[in-house]
């Protein structure tokens, strides 16, 4: 999520570097190779300044500052192309069995239409991705999982349908080649609700529906977000993305949002970032995300990974993910962690200013035993040394819609 130039993005408070391990990176001559939503000429007449953000040309921001843009999709909602995001059909009366031999979660106990994040694992433990699987009342798994992993995460999904389809099973995978728009925010669910004949009082979070939206026929619209606001995803057919961007702006509470807005955001929201926060040499546990291993999956032991993940869950384990809080310079990604004797003991991951704390927040790695809440600590930000101090996450309140 990154400006067209470095002076810009030295300003949001952000860091260049090659993705998928960041934000973006301004456009070069070699922009062609990129791949492009089927939104790429709309952002583009609506004052999208590109950027390269794992192999994709994306909108980093629009006209707006990148701080205007975060406050609106707080207090109104903003329209995002999420389109490079990898959307996933997993078919076939084994369906849930494939991806539970390769993720951490419950799928099987998953009513029609409810979805859950994920981790893909790899028998070290470490997390390969993270993932959204929805059990659709269509008969198949839809599963969207991130653009930095997409050839990675194919692989792994193909070669278990081949392994399976040798012993017998009925099982089958398809690429959905649809555009994702992902609208955030306190006034989506208003905006979405005046073109669309179902409830949407009824789709609470981590649930989705198959509806027409706006005119556009065969949308699913899952109640998610990146933002930790309240607001949906919608799959549509690509060649309709951009008549269903164009409805939704019509409405005065939104607005466009690129990828620093998205970042920022999701850094309040405690979210993570895959190739930031956590990585193939993390585990679950370690990232702060026991939550996402499901009680049955955690007995049975049955899933990648589950001979190291399960016993870190009884114990104490080496270091944990935090996030923190502290006054002065931006704190950055690679930014040591130390402690107040000085010991490099940690490293930051994930780090900008708040534009609603008026502070700078981050998220990082530390030994266990600094990782309670209320821990003072240093940071090291140009050379010099910074008080921070350990915190719950989310920085900034959650808003997700649930039914009372």
């Amino acid at each position: 999520m990154m400006q067209r130039t470095v002076s810009m993005v030295s300003r949001l408070g952000l860091r260049l570097q090659a993705p998928p391990l960041a934000l973006g990176r301004p456009l070069s001559c070699a922009q062609d190779v990129l791949r492009r939503t089927p939104l790429y000429d709309f952002h583009l007449a609506h004052g999208g300044k590109m950027v390269a953000f794992a192999g994709w040309s994306l909108p980093v921001q629009y006209r707006d500052s990148h701080i205007d843009s975060h406050l609106h999709t707080r207090r109104h909602c903003s329209l995002f192309d999420v389109s490079h995001m990898m959307q996933t059909k997993i078919f076939g009366r084994d369906r849930v069995k494939l991806m539970e031999s390769l993720v951490v979660g419950d799928i099987a106990e998953l009513r029609p239409d409810q979805g859950t994040l994920s981790l893909f694992t790899n028998e070290a433990g470490g997390i390969l991705d993270d993932l959204i699987v929805t059990n659709t009342s269509e008969g198949h798994l839809y599963v969207v999982s991130n653009a930095g992993c997409w050839e990675k995460d194919l692989a792994l999904m193909q070669d278990r349908v081949r392994e399976l389809h040798n012993m017998g099973s009925d099982v089958g995978l398809e690429v959905i080649d649809n555009a994702l728009l992902a609208l955030q925010g306190p006034t989506a669910a208003q905006v979405l609700q005046a073109g669309v004949a179902d409830d949407l009082r009824k789709l609470p979070f981590m649930t989705s529906a198959v509806m027409e939206v706006f005119g556009v026929s065969g949308c699913r619209v899952t109640r998610c977000g990146y933002t930790g606001e309240d607001g949906v995803e919608i799959s549509v057919p690509a060649v309709e993305a951009v008549r269903l961007a164009t409805a939704l702006l019509e409405n005065p509470e939104v607005k466009l949002a690129g990828l620093a807005a998205r970042d920022s955001l999701r850094l309040e929201a405690g979210l993570c970032l895959y190739g930031n926060d956590i990585d193939e040499h993390t585990t679950p546990v370690e990232g702060s995300l026991s939550w996402t291993l499901g009680k049955r999956r955690r007995a049975a032991m049955d899933f990648p990974g589950a001979s190291v993940i399960v016993p870190q869950l009884k114990g104490k384990v080496q270091r944990r993910r935090v996030g923190l809080t502290c006054e002065g310079a931006p704190v950055r990604m690679h930014n040591a962690i130390l402690s107040t004797e000085g010991t490099v003991i940690g490293t930051v991951t994930s780090g900008c200013p708040s534009p609603c704390l008026k502070k700078n927040v981050a998220m990082g790695y530390v030994p266990y035993e600094y990782s309670r809440p209320g821990t003072p600590l240093l940071v090291e930000v140009r050379r010099k040394q910074q008080v921070a101090v350990v915190s719950k996450m989310p920085f900034v309140p959650t808003n997700y819609y649930t039914l009372k």
